[in-house]
């Protein structure tokens, strides 16, 4: 079984935030050696830093929290799909011509995002591909009850007011973002995608990995786990 890690590393003042988030922090409050028997970090991060889960209430008042989302989605078949667009925005068109089964629920992209947690992996990338709000509605339309990406939003950065989280999180759809597909091979997946139950959050950040089969490496013989941090 060979297993694959899509989840950014959280590094204290070395993980890329959302412009205006703060930077991560991890603090030793109790260190072995000093007056302690253990180590004990005390940490400080936004819910959507490194690879994380968006909840409704991220951009919909009295929506639903990280914590309600429904475990039926977030664990099962999955594909992981390469999508190459020239520029920074994925649109319905793009999304139509990965020829998707008609069951397709979970949906991962790869795109030349991924290349961007090796180029200044520390720093903000303001290049990152993105959805648009046609392909927003794209997804909502087929029935894609989660979505992934591989950097820190489904949005474009330059979106006001952003009516891809909103069209999204307002039909229901769960957002993973954040995930790190360098090496990973398209393909069907099952995906188990458990972020960390924080009550009332509007996100949370999660542990992915992608489990291969080592009875072959055929699309049926794959398998991606999701974990919570």
């Amino acid at each position: 079984m060979r297993i694959h890690d899509i989840t950014v590393t959280i590094r204290a003042g070395q993980t890329p935030v959302w412009p205006g988030d703060p930077q991560v922090e991890r603090t030793l409050i109790w260190q072995i050696g000093e007056r302690s028997t253990a180590n004990v970090s005390h940490l400080a991060l936004s819910a959507h830093t490194g690879t994380h889960v968006d909840a409704p209430v991220h951009f919909i008042a009295g929506a639903a929290a990280v914590e309600t989302l429904d475990l039926n989605m977030l664990i099962g078949p999955c594909r992981v799909c390469t999508i190459e667009t020239g520029g920074k925005h994925i649109g319905a068109g793009d999304l139509t011509s990965l020829a998707l089964p008609p069951s397709t629920r979970r949906l991962l992209l790869k795109t030349a995002n991924s290349r961007l947690w090796a180029r200044s992996p520390a720093v903000f990338q303001n290049d990152f591909v993105a959805l648009t709000a046609d392909a927003a509605q794209w997804i909502v339309d087929h029935r894609i009850g989660l979505i992934g990406i591989d950097y820190l939003s489904v949005e474009p950065l330059e979106n006001a007011p952003p009516i891809v989280h909103r069209t999204l999180l307002g039909a229901g759809v769960i957002l993973l973002e954040g995930i790190n597909l360098t090496d990973v091979p398209p393909g069907a997946y099952t995906l188990v995608c458990l972020p960390l139950k924080i009550a009332g959050s509007d996100g949370a950040p999660a542990r992915a990995i992608l489990i291969e089969d080592e009875r072959g490496n055929d699309e049926g013989h794959r398998q991606v786990l999701c974990l919570g941090a």
